[in-house]
């Protein structure tokens, strides 16, 4: 069930081809992109115009991901935008991320499939619940 046209996703990401694949994968679902390459912009984008969804990688110049992640759940303005972390580092940073309020941690790479399966169970309120926390979420 995807939310469909008028959604709007920001996907933060410093790479170029990686933007470009994720980009090419939502808007052909219908989904309205913005797309920026570090921190900073990421920030500035989300006070601009709130997306319904963040892509955010965790390795971007500049401002991190766990900070850009930490600064939008910690402000009441952005707290309720919903933030798929998107990491090639495996599972290791999962807890931390999920902890600081990220709805969902996606690694790279991944399929098209898979990455719209996740958009889909986001954006329908079905985010990560932290281990041993069953009550989050």
């Amino acid at each position: 069930m995807t939310e469909g046209p008028g959604t709007q996703i920001l996907i933060v990401e410093d790479h170029p081809t990686m933007r470009e694949a994720m980009r090419m994968v939502l808007e052909h679902e219908g989904f309205a992109i913005r797309e920026a390459a570090d921190g900073a912009a990421a920030l500035s984008m989300v006070r601009q115009q709130q997306p319904d969804l963040v892509f955010l990688d965790l390795n971007i110049p500049g401002t991190s991901g766990a900070d850009v992640l930490r600064e939008l759940k910690g402000d009441p303005e952005t707290r309720d935008v919903r933030v798929i972390i998107v990491t090639a580092t495996g599972e290791e940073g999962r807890e931390q991320v999920i902890n600081l309020g990220a709805d969902e941690y996606f690694t790279k790479p991944f399929s098209p499939l898979a990455l719209l399966r996740t958009v889909e169970r986001v954006l329908a309120g079905d985010g990560a619940v932290p281990e041993g926390d069953p009550g989050a979420g």
